[in-house]
Order: C-alpha cells, then sequence, then structure tokens
C-alpha cells in the first residue's frame, strides 16, 4: 500500500511538468536509438571490410556520424528540459506546501518543529523534484536501453542474450530485500537530519538568548552529536547500497565474462564473424551501463518514497474552513458558552466550562497568572483553535427591535478582530510593510493616526523613518518599540472586536499609562478584551474576568 500510495502522490505531484518529462524521456529514446544504430552501423562496416558482406563505406560512416551528432544534441535537450522541469516542480510542491501549512488549522502545539518543516520543504522537495523530473527519465532510457540491446543481441545470437537473461531473476530477487531495508535506513537518516535542521534554526534564531545563558558549549555539542549521528547512519545507508550494488555487478560481470568466452570460442570455430564479435562488445557496454545506472537508480527511488511520505504528513494536516468572510458590521461581541479545552499532548485541561459575554463596546480584562490559559482562550476566541467541548460565537448587536444576527466562531469570523500577540512579532521588513500586513492599502496618514495611538511616534525620528528596516525577530528594536509597532499594525486592521494579548508587558509604567488613555480614547464604540496580568492594564476595563 505504501509503494501504491507514493506512486498516486508523484503523479499527482508531477501535475503541470508531465510533458517536460514525456519530452525528457522521449529525447533520452532517441539517444537509445541512434547509440544502437551506431552498433548496427560499425558492425556491417567491419562485415565489409573482412568481405563478409557487401555495401560500400561511405554510407555507413556518414550514418556513423549522423548518430553521434543526434546523440549529443539529444543529451543537450534532454538535460534542459531536465532542469527547466526540476525548477518549476520544485517551486510548486513547495508553494502548494507552504499554502497549505498557512491555511491549516492549528491543532495546540504542533507536532512539526519549524525546523523539521524547513527541512522537509527544501531537502525532501529536492529529492521528489528530482526523482520526478531527472530519475524518471532515465530510468525509461536505462530500461530502453537495456530492452533494446538484449533486443539486438538476441538476433546476433540467441545464446548469448539466453546467458545474459539467466542472471535477471538474481537481481531482481535481490533487490526486493534491498528495497525494504534501504527504505528503513533513509526513514532514520532523513528524521535525523531534521533533527539537526531544527537545532541549528532553533539556536541561531535565539542566540543572545543561547549565549547569555552561557549555553553555547552545551548546544555546540549537542549539534556535534547529532551530526555525528547523521554521518553515521548515512555511512551505514551508502555501506550497504555499495555492496548491494557491487554484488548486482558482480552477477552481470560474470555473465557478460561467460557470453565474452562463448563469443571467443564462436569466432575461433568460424560461427561468429568479426562484425559480431565487435557489435557483442559494444553491446556488453549498452548493457552494462544501464545496469549500473539502474543499481543506483532504485535507492534514489528509495529515498524519493520516503520524502513523499514526509511530505504527505504535511499536505495531511486538516485546512481551516474556508469560504468568504462574514463581516457582522461596527458593534460586535463574542460570546463563550461553557467552553473546554485540552492540548493534544496531554497536560490537563486549560480552558473548563467557561462561559461569559464579551457583549458589543464592552471594555473588558482577562486576569491570570502566568500559564493558565489566557493567551489559549484568545486562540479560542479567534478559531485558531477549536474548543472540545462548548461554543464560541460571534454576535451582531440588534438595532431596531431585530433580531441579533449570531454565528459560530470561525476562520471566517476572524475578519471581525483585530489581533495583537504578545511580544515581539515583526517581521523582516521595514516598519511600512509591517504596518501593512493588517491593511496593505492604509495611506501615510492612517499610518501616522496608528502610531500615534500606539505611542510609536519615535518611529519618525529614526533616519528613515517608515522604511527604517526590521532585522529578523525585529532585531533593531527594543522590545517595547516592537510593541509597540505591532499595535500600531494591529489598529490599521479595520476590525469590530480589539484583542490585545499582555500589550504593556514590555513597556515603563509612563508609556503604559499613556498607551492605555490613548486607546480607549480611540475605540469608537468597538469592543475591547485585554489579556493581562498587570493592574493598570486591567483598571482601564470596567469589566474583569479571571481564570485560572
Amino acid at each position: 500500500m505504501k509503494v501504491r500510495a507514493a506512486i498516486q502522490w508523484f503523479w499527482k505531484g508531477s501535475k503541470g511538468v508531465r510533458r517536460y518529462v514525456m519530452c525528457s524521456s522521449f529525447a533520452l529514446f532517441g539517444n537509445v536509438f541512434f547509440s544502437l544504430v551506431f552498433v548496427y552501423a560499425s558492425k556491417r562496416m567491419i562485415d565489409i571490410a573482412t568481405g563478409r558482406a557487401a555495401g560500400t563505406l561511405t554510407g555507413f560512416a556518414l550514418l556513423m556520424g549522423t548518430c553521434v551528432l543526434v546523440q549529443l544534441i539529444s543529451s543537450a535537450v534532454s538535460a534542459r528540459l531536465e532542469v527547466k522541469g526540476e525548477v518549476l516542480l520544485r517551486n510548486r510542491i513547495r508553494f502548494n506546501l507552504f499554502t497549505h501549512l498557512m491555511d491549516s488549522r492549528l491543532g495546540g502545539r504542533d507536532s512539526l518543529h519549524t525546523g523539521d518543516l524547513l527541512n522537509r520543504m527544501e531537502s525532501d522537495v529536492q529529492t521528489v523534484s528530482s526523482l520526478i523530473c531527472a530519475v524518471l527519465p532515465a530510468t525509461f532510457s536505462s530500461l530502453v536501453r537495456l530492452s533494446g540491446s538484449f533486443v539486438f543481441l538476441l538476433i546476433l545470437d540467441w545464446k548469448l542474450a539466453l546467458i545474459c537473461l539467466a542472471i535477471m531473476p538474481v537481481m531482481i530477487l535481490c533487490g526486493s530485500g534491498f528495497a525494504i531495508r534501504m527504505r528503513r535506513m533513509t526513514r532514520d537518516l532523513r528524521e535525523t537530519d531534521s533533527q539537526v535542521q531544527a537545532h541549528l534554526q532553533e539556536n541561531i534564531q535565539r542566540r543572545s538568548v543561547v549565549s547569555s545563558m552561557g549555553h553555547t558549549a552545551h548546544a555546540s555539542d549537542v549539534l556535534d552529536s547529532l551530526q555525528s549521528s547523521l554521518e553515521r547512519k548515512t555511512m551505514r545507508r551508502a555501506d550497504y547500497s555499495l555492496l548491494w550494488r557491487i554484488a548486482i555487478q558482480c552477477g552481470f560481470s560474470l555473465g557478460y565474462l561467460t557470453a565474452f568466452i562463448w563469443g571467443i570460442l564462436g569466432l575461433r570455430s568460424g560461427t561468429v564473424s568479426f562484425g559480431v564479435m565487435t557489435a557483442f562488445l559494444q553491446l556488453v557496454s549498452q548493457i552494462q551501463r544501464p545496469v549500473v545506472e539502474l543499481t543506483r537508480q532504485l535507492p534514489q527511488f528509495i529515498h524519493a518514497s520516503v520524502s513523499a511520505e514526509r511530505l504527505a504528513e504535511i499536505t495531511d494536516i486538516p485546512l481551516e474552513e474556508r469560504g468568504s468572510a462574514i463581516s457582522l458590521g461596527k458593534s460586535v461581541g463574542v460570546r463563550l458558552s461553557d467552553v473546554s479545552f485540552t492540548y493534544p499532548d496531554g497536560g490537563g485541561v486549560v480552558i473548563d466550562g467557561f462561559t461569559h459575554d464579551f457583549k458589543p463596546g464592552s471594555m473588558t480584562a482577562i486576569l491570570g497568572e502566568t500559564g493558565v490559559g489566557k493567551s489559549t482562550l484568545a486562540r479560542l476566541l479567534l478559531a485558531l483553535l477549536l474548543p472540545d467541548t462548548g461554543e464560541v460565537t460571534v454576535y451582531a448587536e440588534a438595532k431596531g427591535g431585530a433580531p441579533a444576527m449570531a454565528v459560530k466562531a470561525s476562520p471566517r469570523t476572524r475578519c471581525n478582530f483585530v489581533y495583537v500577540p504578545q511580544g515581539n512579532t515583526l517581521l523582516s521588513g521595514t516598519i511600512r510593510d509591517n504596518l501593512r500586513i493588517s491593511n496593505p492599502d492604509a495611506g501615510e496618514e492612517q499610518m501616522r493616526e496608528a502610531l500615534h495611538t500606539a505611542c510609536a511616534d519615535f518611529v519618525y525620528s529614526l533616519p528613515d523613518g517608515l522604511d527604517t528596516v526590521c532585522a529578523e525577530l525585529g532585531t533593531g528594536l527594543s522590545e517595547g518599540q516592537a510593541q509597540r509597532i505591532a499595535i500600531a499594525r494591529g489598529l490599521l486592521r479595520p476590525g469590530s472586536v480589539l484583542l490585545l494579548d499582555e500589550p504593556t508587558s514590555s513597556l515603563d509604567s509612563e508609556t503604559e499609562a499613556e498607551l492605555l488613555t490613548r486607546l480607549s480614547a480611540n475605540l469608537s464604540g468597538r469592543t475591547l478584551i485585554i489579556i493581562t496580568h498587570r493592574g493598570p492594564a486591567a483598571s482601564l476595563c470596567p469589566e474583569q474576568v479571571v481564570i485560572g
């Protein structure tokens, strides 16, 4: 079933580049065909020269030259098609994986590390695209060359052909056992490679923390241990593959040696002509070459099948609900009814039977100690997480006696929220780029107003103003500056429910007080939900909910 699933995955994944694969295969087929024509022409020339056949040498010499030229052209065409198809396929698969991941539903504490995901989207995508666009045409060429050479040899001397054919079952029998073990070794190797990638990414990304905690030596030791394990597993797989290839090639060499001796004896007895013997020597190369290539290509098929499995694990992550956004207007509330949530990896219930109505236009502070589930509650409100039990409802305030519009919280209702997560959430790029993430059409005046409300006017005192570049993770700005820019970014989003998660955690008391004053003055009837454990932020809100 795994083999069948892998084949189906490869077929589905090759959509869009199949014509390149087919054209490359056809070009290689032409290369094989004219190489066999070259063998035939050389046989005829020798038979003509030795008086065993009639004809002119000139015509066959021109035919041989034409064969060489066509082989050169077909090889070049195939190589270019291979590169073109591989680049297109690699980009397409990576784009689809990225889009799927960005649209996938969070399951709580995600099981796949970002380093592992990046490893899969680079190494595994490269392996799969190389198989489809390069290895498959090469395998087709090898099989055609092997079959054509065998048929040619069968025509020349059926006994010689049968000697070569006799060792094929041995190769098939050895290959089945090899594939099973090679698959296990490849899976283990790829997982270790992902661990190396995850360790590198996490420690480089958090190098300031690692360095300040005096953890650098330990991090290096862990990397050395992981890389040593990777080296051992790589060499064990390489040695196993090499031994298998040597065994297969020895079997074929023995068969060819037997056939060669048979030909020599026939040459001495006069039953084999010099032309036939020359053709046989050339066909030996024509048969040996695809056999060697096939012994190299089989491990690549196994590696690619493992990579396809790893990529399928990404595409198997469930997607969020899709559909057009449901905007409920300017006066929106959120109601949680007996909501409970537990992360998949256990650790106890995080939210247990929580009920509250965040009414339209209300100002509510959610209080609680660190780790009691305040940020989890925010994710439930945004439908980033789905409750185990209970229901989260987003609703519009009734007007003129009409019933309020109520919708179950989903990704489609997320447009009603302005969310500012805790901590530094800036992306690489300019401050302007970061602000326009929430509103691509925001003008200069809108951005200035949002920055002022968020107490982030300091941006205009920077040498490059809005065009100041934020490095990875907001490097170059203080935590407080990055947090205020993130708040301004959120304020540019036209949602009706302002959801702020620890918005003042990195601010001094004076800046915090000013920020809260400006926020309260610019709510314009919007619903405010502040998740905090600090008194000043909570005092802004008439309503307070304590969890934990």
